[in-house]
């Protein structure tokens, strides 16, 4: 409690245990396969280019689950903490949570399933687009965030060259935004950096709660299970985020 009240720069890095609560399915875990299918065969450059269409009905699936979640808890008082001068906020989420709960400065590692970029890399930049299918637009309750339903059942294109659009996402077997990681890396010299909901597996991210060790950083973990970084950081919690961190901002 004490560190977290008297740090002066804060970072907070948070993965997919930060949205669960919201409804958000997750990778790994019982809701983590979609038609028998990894998503891991599904998130990558090479799935996109031998059958886009699957991709797309895949992320097509995914839009309507997420355009269904609000911001719960954890997304609220994080979003709090960001308005405090120092604090820092990288999140591996692509589902925007964050953003609709307020918060300031995000870095978004991994994209945003709300944008979209060219496959064939034409110069275009990326765009938001928010519209989900009819089919889609029925199974969203989200009546916070009207969205035109005319996003359609096939491939997106580029509206400047006419090109295949894919999700503005970072993909298996990709690299992060150089911008993003410079962020991170900068983000690492802090006082506190606290990993919340993150598997600890994927890198570069899961790296960077150990850059901010070796940096002189106390470090600590919130997460419902155990993970690589358990052993390497100061303090663990164990717990959901939406239960921790109101707690640890009423205290």
């Amino acid at each position: 409690m004490r560190r977290l009240r008297d740090a002066r720069r804060l970072t907070v890095l948070t993965g997919a245990g930060v949205s669960a609560a919201s409804g958000v399915p997750t990778f790994r875990g019982a809701d983590g396969l979609w038609r028998n299918v990894r998503p891991e065969d599904l998130a990558t450059p090479g799935a996109f280019r031998r059958d886009p269409s699957l991709v797309w009905e895949w992320y097509r699936w995914r839009r309507a689950q997420i355009a269904r979640c609000q911001p719960n808890p954890a997304h609220r008082v994080i979003a709090e903490w960001s308005a405090r001068e120092g604090c820092r906020v990288l999140t591996q989420n692509v589902d925007d949570l964050h953003l609709r709960a307020g918060t300031r400065g995000l870095v978004r590692l991994h994209g945003s399933i709300w944008e979209l970029k060219c496959w064939d890399e034409c110069g275009h930049p990326a765009w938001r687009d928010e519209r989900l299918s009819p089919d889609e637009a029925d199974q969203s309750s989200d009546t916070d965030r009207p969205r035109e339903t005319e996003f359609g059942r096939s491939c997106p294109r580029c509206p400047a060259c006419g090109g295949l659009a894919r999700p503005a996402v970072v993909w298996f077997g990709e690299s992060l935004a150089a911008a993003d990681v410079e962020a991170a890396l900068t983000a690492c010299d802090c006082d506190l950096f606290l990993t919340i909901g993150t598997s600890a597996i994927v890198h570069p991210a899961a790296g960077f709660v150990h850059e901010a060790a070796r940096r002189g950083a106390f470090t600590a973990e919130i997460n419902l299970d155990l993970t690589p970084a358990s052993s390497a950081v100061d303090l663990v919690i164990q717990g959901a985020a939406e239960d921790v961190l109101p707690t640890l901002a009423s205290a």
